[in-house]
């Protein structure tokens, strides 16, 4: 196997993106405490700071006080040298996002789908409710959608791994293939779909429950079912971009859902179950009739016979996977709390092999559109971070 050589330019690169992360994660940093952290050298440090200034990555945001002898300049990365948007997509309408490369949200808009005149956002025209979206974040952030890197909408439905288009959104039917290509033509930026679990549990493994492991499950319980995997720190996404599709799981107690020519779906399986329909439905058997999900949980015989019904699909995925923490997400797992995750785990114990930790989703906010951010970031910063050359340039927007 041959091996790239490690080339003064290649070191260089190296030590730059370091150098950025460590900026990134620690906040403002003096030259000695860069030098130190990576273990450069003075002069090193010195000329590595001087190159990013001049990339424009970096820039020096003020001194150090307290020390002997002249005070220490502190530097820190350019917020604005790079943004993309966060977009969470759904039936009634879309909400987006703004962050610049440090993660700071600095805009943000929502678009209804009675906006652009249609009953839902399935039937509205995706493009337009897309780019009003961004164009107002971007407006709202105070520039235009020219200046991104990239944009990352999470849609439910199955995303293509071949293609990256959307398949099976149910929710939105009018979001079809080719619509990837539409998007990146009228928005001129590069744009990637991602299935809405698939970021919530992004969310969660960064910023959520989830921090301190590489390997969990989260189960989305609410209007629909879904499931996310996270193996050695990377989502399980399946040669069809199916997995986790957790809804049609059969399991006890619950009528197998059929799938028929043209996708004609009958209900039935895990979701049946679990969802926050099946909820409410619970809620009326125990004789406490509630006009939502969150409503009906503060019966207790709800929360307990809906831990096990839960505890039927955390056994299945533990018994597949065996993550070892399965986290509680949507809004019926958020509003369950840890009443809900206790009992859930409580049940598991009964009928699976593997030790399950069961917790509650803690990422503030919307953690689909969290998880759209972090993932549009990731791609941003290599791009900008893993340059290796050593000239000053201006930096231009991706797509353009």
């Amino acid at each position: 196997m041959s091996r790239r050589p490690g080339t003064p330019r290649l070191l260089r690169a190296i030590n730059d993106r370091s150098a950025l992360e460590l900026l990134l994660e620690r906040g403002p940093l003096t030259r000695p405490q860069l030098g130190a952290l990576t273990g450069l050298s003075k002069p090193t440090a010195s000329q590595l700071l001087v190159r990013l200034e001049q990339r424009g990555l970096v820039e020096a945001v003020g001194e150090q006080e307290g020390g002997r002898g002249p005070n220490a300049r502190l530097y820190a990365v350019v917020p604005s040298c790079a943004y993309v948007v966060g977009v969470n997509a759904g039936p009634s309408g879309l909400r987006a996002e703004v962050a610049d490369i440090a993660g700071t949200v600095v805009g943000a808009a929502s678009v209804a789908a009675s906006d652009s005149g249609a009953a839902d956002s399935g039937a509205a025209d995706p493009v337009s409710l897309v780019h009003d979206a961004v164009a107002s974040a971007t407006a709202d952030a105070g520039f235009s959608p020219e200046r991104l890197r990239r944009i990352v909408i999470g849609t439910p439905g199955l995303v293509d791994p071949a293609t990256g288009d959307i398949r099976f959104a149910w929710d939105l039917p009018s979001w079809h293939q080719g619509l990837l290509a539409a998007l990146r033509n009228d928005l001129n930026v590069p744009v990637a779909f991602e299935n809405d679990v698939n970021l919530a549990a992004v969310a969660e493994r960064h910023v959520g429950a989830a921090t301190d492991t590489d390997d969990f499950a989260l189960i989305w319980i609410g209007r629909g079912l879904g499931l996310a995997v996270v193996l050695g720190g990377r989502v399980l996404r399946g040669v069809n971009g199916a997995a986790g599709e957790i809804g049609y799981l059969p399991v006890a107690g619950a009528a197998v859902a059929q799938i028929q020519p043209g996708s004609k779906v009958y209900p039935g399986g895990f979701q049946s179950l679990v969802s926050a329909s099946a909820v409410r439905e619970l809620a009326a058997k125990h004789g406490a009739p509630a006009a939502s999900a969150e409503d009906a949980l503060l019966t207790e015989g709800v929360l307990d016979e809906l831990a096990e019904r839960i505890a039927l699909g955390v056994a299945a995925v533990c018994a597949v996977v065996d993550p070892g923490v399965v986290v509680l997400a949507g809004e019926v797992g958020r509003a369950g709390g840890a009443a809900l995750a206790e009992r859930v785990a409580a049940a598991v114990t009964k009928i699976s092999l593997p030790p399950c930790d069961v917790r509650v989703s803690a990422v503030d906010g919307d953690p689909v559109l969290r998880g759209a951010i972090l993932s549009a970031l990731t791609v941003a910063r290599d791009e900008i971070f893993d340059s290796t050359t050593d000239e000053p340039r201006e930096l231009t927007p991706a797509g353009s």
